[in-house]
């Protein structure tokens, strides 16, 4: 079915803003602030020093530890009978030398250890943004409940001026203005705890990410239904998962050594120049000479001993894979059921802040007492809470999944891919 060039329009642009929405996150620091606070993270910066030490591995791997020897040597000959001393000496360069199939080795196995370490960099890089996420929402939290006890402190401040309005007027004892005033008091005390709190989590936010600005006022961002089935999250993840590649690269590492442990039982040969002066300067010798070490199951032992390791690494790399299909699981199954827990938690909130309202304005005409009101008031005010906080946690959920999926905060710098 063709559609028209008006109706695609109207499509593309009703569907752009809703796009927009999606890519800026109204609730999370913005994204140039997010690169920079990642890339400036010590455990990053550790990361990037480890991948330049690996590519000075490479270009060791790649050139071998052999080295030109040289030897020199000097001697007194005697020839008897005659009472003859005659001098000579002698001077040799060599050099061991790799196989060819030992080079072709050894330059894979520099090209992958680089390889380690550019998904090193990449896992220290999704780490980090898991922290920032956690220590964000964290502080999110607290502020909550600054702006939900403020609140409450105001609510309670107004029903003690209505308690002392009632009181002028005959219409309440004095017993109940003592409770209103109780109860601010109360909530002012919650009020300075919150905020307390805030600034910590504020503080440790700085501490780790400087260059986060945190906000001096955030806009409630309700959250969004997690659309694509658990098969979806777990693909999109697994396939391109930097901690799954890191070790999947240390397994070929180490089946690497193994075949070059392996090639190794066939010793490499030392070739040398030799040049020598003998009988006092009358006879001149030069020469080229081989060396080939002869083992007696030190090589062999090696060889066994590595392919030991590399069965170790690719048993890691299946203990890595469960673990993350696990944790995979988990974050989708949390994602799923914090929203249903918000979506409840609204509907309830809903519900007894109303219910608050009618008390309240039921104690203002006198058809209630002071009791039930603040009782309604406190139910209002944990409500509202816990609503905020299955909102944050909904959120918090759905964002780590992204982040898993590499759908939220990407760098071009991270690698990509399996191998």
């Amino acid at each position: 079915m063709k559609i028209s060039p008006f109706v695609a329009l109207s499509l593309s642009l009703f569907i752009l803003p809703i796009q927009a929405a999606e890519t800026n996150y109204p609730d999370l620091p913005p994204h140039a602030q997010v690169d920079a606070a990642l890339s400036g993270h010590i455990n990053v910066l550790n990361a990037e020093t480890g991948v330049r030490i690996e590519q000075v591995n490479q270009r060791k791997w790649e050139s071998g530890n052999y080295e030109f020897n040289l030897r020199a040597g000097s001697a007194h000959r005697q020839v008897v009978n005659v009472d003859q001393n005659l001098k000579e000496w002698d001077v040799a360069l060599e050099r061991p030398l790799r196989l060819i199939n030992k080079v072709m080795i050894d330059s894979d196995i520099g090209e992958e250890v680089v390889t380690r370490a550019n998904f090193a960099l990449g896992d220290a890089r999704h780490e980090a943004g898991r922290t920032l996420l956690h220590l964000w929402f964290n502080w999110q939290r607290e502020q909550v409940q600054v702006t939900q006890w403020q609140q409450q402190v105001d609510n309670l401040t107004q029903q003690a001026l209505t308690t002392e309005k009632r009181l002028k007027a005959g219409d309440a004892p004095r017993m109940e203005l003592s409770q209103a005033n109780a109860a601010v008091a109360q909530a002012t005390v919650s009020l300075h705890q919150a905020r307390m709190r805030a600034e910590l989590a504020g503080n440790e936010l700085i501490r780790q990410f400087p260059l986060i600005v945190l906000p001096s006022r955030l806009e409630p961002s309700e959250p969004l239904p997690i659309a694509e089935n658990f098969n979806y999250w777990k693909q999109t993840i697994l396939n391109d998962n930097h901690e799954l590649e890191m070790v999947r690269s240390e397994r070929r590492i180490q089946q690497m050594l193994a075949q070059r442990s392996r090639a190794d039982r066939l010793p490499d040969p030392t070739v040398g120049l030799r040049y020598s002066s003998e009988m006092g300067g009358n006879e001149k010798v030069t020469g080229v000479y081989l060396t080939i070490p002869i083992s007696f199951g030190v090589r062999s032992a090696n060889a066994e001993n590595a392919e030991y390791q590399a069965q170790i690494a690719g048993d890691r790399e299946i203990a890595v894979q469960r673990r993350l299909e696990g944790d995979i699981y988990a974050a989708h199954t949390q994602a799923l059921s914090s929203y249903q827990i918000w979506l409840q938690a609204r509907e309830a909130a809903a519900s007894i802040r109303q219910n608050a309202d009618l008390v309240s304005r039921a104690y203002s005409l006198g058809e209630s007492n002071l009791s039930e009101t603040l009782t309604a008031r406190r139910l209002a005010l944990e409500s509202a809470l816990a609503e905020s906080l299955m909102r944050l946690d909904a959120n918090e959920a759905r964002y780590r999944l992204l982040l898993d999926a590499h759908q939220l905060w990407t760098s071009d710098a991270e690698p990509h891919g399996a191998h």
